[in-house]
């Protein structure tokens, strides 16, 4: 059986992302992907991995796109949802296509230096013929060539400014930078920022224009130039280190792209979200609590701020704490939710739809 979804359901996606991003949509986006559809064919002999750098380079590209495509098989579409895939080859790859080594753990990937070397003697060059860089490349052709615009393929996590800059400089050895050698880092970082846009521009046009529109690894559709920016480095600086080191890059590429969202991950970054909330270009805000702390109705307060500077958010959680944000909050426009479910919570996932208007 062929993954369910149509051209249809597509311009309904379209429509209403459109209506969202402009504040216009007056209901929250609800992607709600349903698991239990039968593929209506055997499994793929690969396993499937959340991780597609797990696969060793001799699997194929046509391989790993069947493998996701009896994935999203199973699953049927409720509300805005669509059918979505990204590659996963860790987060901040592209740390990878300028010369870091790539390895994978149990549950992850890290990214290390191939030599020590000190921060004035860091140099970053393009290399077309990188490994790392065919593969995400391969496998997004053999995307488009299998679905022809019937599955959005997100761009790969290219990873934050400090943060792959971190790949090169680990441990402490770059907050001591930040300290030391200042002026090195606005450097690099204003370095990895023009490559961080050749590696984007470069993965789209393999993607475009066969691809819906835009997604990250975080698949919230946009028609226009979309991505989901983050610095999880920042949580051990301060403000003054923030406006200084971090946000005059990503107001850089706020303006390059249409619709941006920051990925705003655990309490340690809770410090810099008026200086990200003063960036007129940045859309949206992505509030990660962190492991063990309380679900979206605890911050409220967080929610109600990044509401008043008029940013949309992406909602992480559950339904039942959707709801109650909902209600603390007056109302769930603006907001956006994303699930994958199971087919037993099917019933109550409609009523969801029906109570915010996205049936």
């Amino acid at each position: 059986m062929p993954i369910n979804f149509s051209p249809d359901r597509w311009q309904n996606v379209r429509n209403n992302a459109r209506l969202w991003w402009a504040g216009e949509l007056k209901r929250p986006l609800i992607h709600l992907a349903v698991k239990g559809n039968n593929p209506g064919r055997p499994e793929p002999s690969l396993p499937h991995h959340p991780f597609t750098a797990f696969y060793d380079l001799s699997v194929s590209a046509e391989q790993i796109v069947d493998r996701w495509d009896y994935e999203l098989s199973q699953f049927h579409y409720l509300g805005d949802a669509f059918p979505a895939i990204w590659p996963n080859f860790g987060p901040g790859v592209m740390a990878a296509f300028m010369g870091a080594r790539l390895e994978t753990g149990a549950s992850t990937v890290w990214f290390h230096p191939t030599k020590d070397e000190e921060i004035a003697d860091i140099q970053w060059h393009y290399q077309p013929d990188n490994v790392w860089l065919k593969r995400v490349k391969e496998v997004c052709r053999a995307a488009m060539d299998r679905w022809q615009g019937l599955v959005q393929v997100g761009m790969t996590d290219l990873g934050g400014n400090l943060d792959v800059l971190s790949s090169f400089r680990p441990s402490e050895k770059l907050l001591f930078d930040l300290c030391d050698h200042p002026d090195e880092v606005k450097k690099l970082t204003w370095r990895e920022h023009e490559m961080w846009w050749r590696y984007f521009d470069e993965i789209q046009s393999v993607l475009r224009p066969v691809n819906p529109g835009y997604t990250a690894w975080t698949p919230i559709f946009s028609e226009a130039p979309y991505y989901i920016l983050q610095c999880d480095f920042c949580y051990m600086i301060g403000p003054e280190m923030f406006d200084e080191f971090v946000k005059p890059e990503l107001a850089a590429s706020c303006k390059r792209l249409v619709n941006p969202f920051y990925h705003l991950d655990g309490v340690g970054e809770l410090p810099h979200l008026d200086s990200l909330l003063s960036i007129k270009e940045l859309k949206g805000i992505q509030w990660v609590p962190g492991e063990g702390k309380p679900g979206a109705p605890h911050w409220i307060d967080v929610y109600r701020k990044i509401r008043k500077a008029g940013k949309l958010i992406h909602v992480l959680g559950t339904m039942d704490e959707m709801d109650a944000l909902a209600k603390q909050l007056g109302s769930a426009e603006g907001l956006v939710y994303i699930a994958s479910i199971d087919a037993a919570d099917e019933k109550r996932a409609r009523e969801f739809l029906r109570r915010h208007g996205a049936e």
